[in-house]
């Protein structure tokens, strides 16, 4: 390969003054590697070379990571470099994907056009060879496919991804959950692809999505009610326009699981597809701006916004994905709605404002108001609904033809959204308000919906829309405007602000930004002896009682109010450390009794706030680098209380203790801090302490537990949902070991594994399943794990998939796993049965798993889920299948078989009962008739079960049950007639046993000769049981 000398980097776009990461550098040195070993040399001494440096440490990860290079470089050499590296592999290509998904999700707007054109070249390579884990990179770079954007760049990459997935449909339909995402990401982007240059882009996308929807609808239910939401706006498309008639009045022609627009209106739609919508770097802006940045200082941060995303004609239908967004996904903590951080209703307020587009105003009116329509306050979340009623209560004022425009909006969508549900929306309207009120989010919705600022017109509209909420007693509808006639302009800088409790907010009503110049901000001055928290949400009581506890700090002083004075001064991290220790000197002077305590603790909170917001884990991890990382003044105070442990110093170690937990009660990141601390120890630690360290952590996180006065498994849930809102990175590299020292309280814990499958991406599951395959981490046990599995019922499809994934990963004995079909609803439990359905696949049937099966509920027609295992049985086990269901039959009726009965005292003699064994029989006997195969039927062991079942069934039962007794021999008419002289059974219209010429799947071939033999085993068994 030629060598090519460049001053620039390779891979990416870079400007004068930026420098090379430690990332660039490790790709940079990889591919000097490979072109030193391979310039000047033959194929085969290349190949030795290459063979050579492979043994080294190391060596392996620098010469694919230097072919990835080549490959995305050098067009040239790309085929070349791709077979060496299929050669070399030793992973399947599992570190080379690792490294493009991040790369992909990371820099891929850095990436050179080269870079980019090879990346979609290996991406169809690695389809076309079956690599394992594909479709991750296929989802991380379906994510730069921006929506509101129809630039020349964005408009390759949607039609060469869509040309991808066309070319190799049969491999995208094995990934149910990429096919879901592709469907939700092309819907989306076909409505921005309507001007004349697209439509042979707009023709091909729709031609695609119409196939996909058409033969894979049961696959996209699990997108929920925004496929609803982007299916009614690409509805007036002709392709279409009839499958959304299908939709709506012929759902059983889409899937036969599918039951209606109904049932897909009441799934919410899962936060990885409402992620999946914004590019990463637009992501990661709106996180920063309602996470980082405070009232006052947004607008800049919102001009830049508006100008990099949302400038052109075009982009106003982003707006929409932008709001689902924070809807549905940005949920923050209490800590967050108690500070002075831009809330999410105010970043909402500003897209609505700023919107040019009549269209995308409407849209975008829908998408904030989606989750209220069919809100269910068992199954959605209050935080769907919080942004709407905020920004309407809160625009009142600066803004009140918003709250105008989005309470017309409200009245109209009952009626108008879909006529013949408009009940199921007035009642999801109607619960959503009545979960604000017991929540609290508001008070009342009187100062809302009987406000003067509102026309005539629209208050009578909104009286007799919300009768319920608008009949109760008020002196006045404008209360809100008199207590804001109290206001008092602020002044420039912080130390003027005046802190007050409206809004969980330092700045009560700050207006959107906008284009048009900004008022000055003003503040409610409330009255200083109104101490009534009753009209205050909870959080904002939380805040003002903050703020009131922050004169405990007045009664810290002499050495330790020096000490906590020069921790503050210090900027430098090393010195810090030393001021921090310092304080603990002070502290341990302290008694153990002292009220004191609180108030170091909130001081020592403010003084680390900045401290707490550092991104910990390093990216390179290292024992240098780990150490590095905990070297700031929070992990000082942990050093001290290991090393009192040690000591054995009790004394120390309960004031230390104290103080944490103080500090806990301040800031609930200390306890995962401290898991954190605690696996850095024990990963830095000297290889012959290991067990001693392991035991040592434990203590400590006992003792902290104990101190702040929670179970270890309650606070390990909160440490582990603060750390994955925080640093979900951080939360992932901590989990492993919590399974490892805390074994009985993490494993089967329903809370934890939630807060685990719910903030985990594709490459973390990769990660977690290799840990618990190379035996180390175990995170289910057989023993109570039916109750895990029924409470996971309730969770998010996602977060089911995920589970069942590590679930299999364990490899829990199937016995452990299938008493749960008998609960399980074919409708409801999709994503249950499809994981049980393919762990039976893999197992033969045993007398449990029968009974289990045939102990699920009877319904109107065949058990989709029954039938399925019962067929696929009877490829391969069908004698054996014969023996188990007449077992379970023959069962049923203990006073015929006592013998049976001694040898199945372990299978429920009630359970399942004679009716839901027969029942399914029957259900299943129509089924096999429509297929054209009653082979079961005609084993030997089943005629006799149904003869036994026959003989011992009521009249209602031989009746109902006709058709199924029908297919066992009828007796020979001579001996009925001597046997029981005028009672002899009717002759029924048997069905016929067919036999085609090519008998398999559900037949049994005998010569006439054994026939005749069975047949009188028949008899004499029918005899017997006379």
């Amino acid at each position: 390969m030629e060598q090519v000398k460049t001053a620039t980097s390779r891979l990416f776009v870079t400007s004068a003054v930026e420098n090379k990461d430690d990332l660039e550098e490790k790709l940079e040195r990889s591919y000097q590697v490979v072109q030193t070993l391979t310039a000047g040399l033959s194929d085969k001494d290349a190949h030795d070379a290459l063979n050579n440096a492979l043994l080294k440490e190391k060596g392996y990860e620098e010469i694919s990571l230097g072919f990835l290079v080549t490959i995305l470089t050098e067009p040239q050499n790309a085929i070349k470099c791709y077979r060496d590296l299929t050669l070399i592999t030793r992973d399947g290509l599992g570190l080379i994907l690792t490294h493009l998904s991040q790369l992909v999700l990371d820099r891929y707007l850095r990436f050179t056009d080269v870079v980019k054109s090879q990346l979609l070249w290996l991406l169809r390579e690695m389809i076309r060879n079956a690599v394992s884990n594909v479709d991750n990179l296929c989802w991380n770079l379906m994510r730069h496919a921006a929506g509101g954007d129809v630039s020349v760049k964005n408009i390759m990459l949607v039609e060469k991804l869509l040309d991808v997935f066309i070319e190799y449909r049969s491999w995208l339909d094995k990934f149910p959950l990429l096919l879901a995402s592709v469907v939700y990401t092309y819907l989306r982007l076909v409505e921005d692809h309507n001007a004349p240059n697209l439509q042979q882009l707009r023709q091909k996308e729709v031609n695609f999505l119409v196939c996909v929807l058409r033969e894979r609808f049961h696959e996209c239910l699990v997108l929920g009610r925004d496929l609803v939401r982007l299916l009614q706006n690409v509805a007036r498309i002709p392709e279409f326009e009839q499958l959304w008639k299908d939709v709506l009045h012929a759902p059983k022609t889409l899937s036969p699981s599918f039951n209606g627009v109904l049932q897909l209106l009441q799934m919410r739609t899962s936060r990885r597809f409402l992620q999946s919508r914004l590019t990463p770097e637009m992501e990661r802006k709106l996180v920063f701006l309602t996470s980082q940045v405070r009232f006052g200082n947004h607008k800049r941060y919102q001009d830049w916004f508006q100008r990099q995303y949302l400038a052109t004609p075009e982009s106003q239908s982003l707006r929409c994905d932008m709001i689902r967004f924070i809807v549905g996904v940005i949920h923050p903590t209490n800590e967050l709605l108690c500070s002075d951080i831009i809330p999410r209703w105010a970043v909402i307020g500003w897209l609505l404002t700023t919107c040019t587009s009549a269209v995308a105003v409407s849209n975008a009116k829908l998408a904030l108001f989606y989750d209220w329509l069919f809100f269910d306050s068992e199954k959605d979340n209050i935080m769907n609904i919080e942004p709407a009623i905020l920004v309407m209560h809160h625009s009142m004022r600066s803004h009140p033809a918003v709250s105008a425009t989005l309470l017309d909006f409200l009245c109209r969508i009952i009626t108008n959204f879909y006529p013949p549900l408009t009940e199921k929306v007035r009642n999801g309207i109607f619960s959503s308000l009545r979960q604000i009120l017991d929540k609290r989010v508001l008070p009342s919705l009187l100062p809302l919906f009987d406000n003067a600022k509102l026309d005539r017109e629209l208050r009578n509209m909104i009286r007799e829309t919300f009768k319920e909420f608008c009949n109760q007693n008020s002196e006045s509808s404008s209360k809100i405007e008199e207590f804001g006639s109290q206001a008092v302009k602020i002044e420039d800088g912080d130390d003027n602000r005046i802190n007050n409790t409206v809004n969980n907010h330092i700045l009560d009503e700050p207006a959107f930004s906008d284009e048009e110049d900004e008022p000055s901000l003003v503040v409610v001055h409330p009255p200083e002896d109104d101490t009534d928290d009753d009209d205050i949400p909870l959080a904002k009581v939380l805040k003002k009682e903050r703020l009131d506890n922050k004169s405990d700090d007045v009664f810290i002083d002499g050495p330790l109010k020096v000490s906590l004075n020069g921790l503050q001064a210090e900027k430098h991290r090393e010195k810090r450390c030393e001021a921090m220790e310092d304080v603990l000197q002070d502290v341990s002077d302290l008694d153990e009794d002292s009220d004191v305590f609180p108030g170091i603790a909130k001081s020592l909170c403010n003084i680390l706030y900045e401290d707490f917001k550092t991104e910990l884990l390093p990216k390179a991890v290292s024992d240098e680098t780990l150490l590095d990382s905990i070297k700031y003044p929070i992990f000082v105070i942990f050093d001290s209380l290991l090393n009192s442990i040690k000591s054995e110093d009790t004394s120390n170690r309960d004031r230390i203790l104290k103080l944490v937990s103080e500090m806990h009660s301040c800031q609930p990141c200390i306890g995962y801090l401290l898991l954190y601390y605690l696996k850095v120890k024990h990963r830095t630690g000297k290889k012959e302490e290991q067990s001693k360290i392991t035991s040592l952590k434990i203590s400590v996180y006992k003792d902290f537990c104990q101190t702040v006065e929670k179970k270890i498994d309650n606070c390990l849930y909160d440490d582990l949902n603060a750390c994955h809102i925080t640093d979900n990175s951080l939360m992932m590299w901590i989990v492993p070991d919590l399974y490892k020292d805390f074994k009985q309280q993490t494993v089967n814990n329903a809370q934890i594994l939630r807060v685990i499958v719910s903030s985990i991406d594709a490459l973390q599951l990769q990660e977690l399943i290799s840990l618990i395959m190379q035996g180390q981490l175990t995170m289910f046990k057989s023993d109570s794990l039916q109750t895990l599995l029924k409470t996971s019922l309730t969770w998010e499809s996602i977060e089911q998939f995920f589970l069942w994934q590590l679930i299999q990963a364990h490899d829990i004995p199937i016995d452990s796993i299938i008493p749960l079909v008998s609960h399980l609803n074919y409708q409801q439990h999709a994503e249950a049965l499809t994981a049980i359905t393919l762990l039976l696949k893999q197992d033969k049937p045993t007398s449990d798993t029968i009974k289990y099966l045939f102990s699920r509920d009877i319904r109107d027609k065949c058990d989709p889920f029954l039938f399925t295992m019962v067929k696929y049985w009877c490829e391969n086990d069908l004698d054996k299948l014969g023996e188990l269901i007449s077992s379970l039959l023959s069962t049923r009726y203990p006073a015929t078989s006592p013998n049976k009965r001694k040898r199945n005292k372990s299978l429920s003699a009630t359970v399942p009962s004679a009716d839901q064994v027969l029942g399914h029989l029957d259900l299943l006997r129509i089924n096999c008739e429509k297929n054209d195969g009653l082979g079961l039927y005609s084993l030997d062991s089943m005629q006799k079960a149904l003869i036994i079942a026959q003989n011992n069934s009521t009249d209602s039962q031989k009746k109902h049950f006709n058709e199924l007794f029908s297919l066992t021999e009828e007796e020979d008419s001579g001996t009925s007639k001597s046997r029981n002289p005028g009672r002899g059974r009717k002759p029924t219209n048997k069905w016929p046993l067919k036999r085609p010429a090519n008998a398999g799947l559900l037949y049994s071939e005998e010569s006439s000769e054994e026939e005749e033999i069975v047949k009188r085993k028949r008899k004499r068994v029918v005899s017997d049981s006379d």
